[in-house]
């Protein structure tokens, strides 16, 4: 029941916006990663990318544009500068040259050491417990996954 003394609510109004929310929540997350991400040479992009090969050492373009949920023409200039740091090497499939695989370097691997630095110095400077952002984490899962699904609409 709601309270009829309570004001309504403007469904308009910007505080009340979920995409304002995550979208003000996102870009302060990533500026807290700009100063730890820097000093290797990588952008938040750029370590995404390098995230998803230290899981998997080698991945075609299309399985890193599924992984990122980017498309592969977004995918491809991070590649190319990454490529160009000698963090990555991209190339052509024997059978099938459509396919372009892209392997790390041995500078990329060496690179791993350096990272794993990065996520403890996230919470400590978001100054949450880990068991939040955990919980965090797995909502936000949720909000993706809810949003990828094809909403069906209510009958009237």
């Amino acid at each position: 029941m709601t309270d009829p003394t309570a004001p309504p609510v403007n469904p308009l109004a910007l505080e009340e916006q979920v995409c304002f929310a995550l979208a003000v929540a996102a870009r302060n997350v990533v500026a807290l990663y700009r100063p730890l991400l820097e000093p290797m040479g990588l952008t938040h992009p750029q370590y995404l990318v390098m995230l998803a090969l230290w899981e998997h050492d080698s991945m075609t373009v299309g399985e890193l544009s599924a992984a990122l949920q980017l498309t592969p023409a977004t995918l491809s200039p991070l590649l190319r500068r990454l490529e160009a740091q000698d963090y990555l090497h991209r190339g052509r499939h024997r059978p099938d040259e459509r396919v372009v695989h892209v392997t790390l370097t041995p500078r990329g691997r060496e690179l791993r050491a350096e990272a794993l630095r990065v996520p403890a110095a996230v919470v400590e400077r978001l100054g949450v417990d880990l068991a939040d952002l955990e919980r965090l984490r797995g909502e936000l899962q949720w909000v993706i996954e809810r949003s990828q699904q094809e909403v069906v609409p209510a009958a009237g």
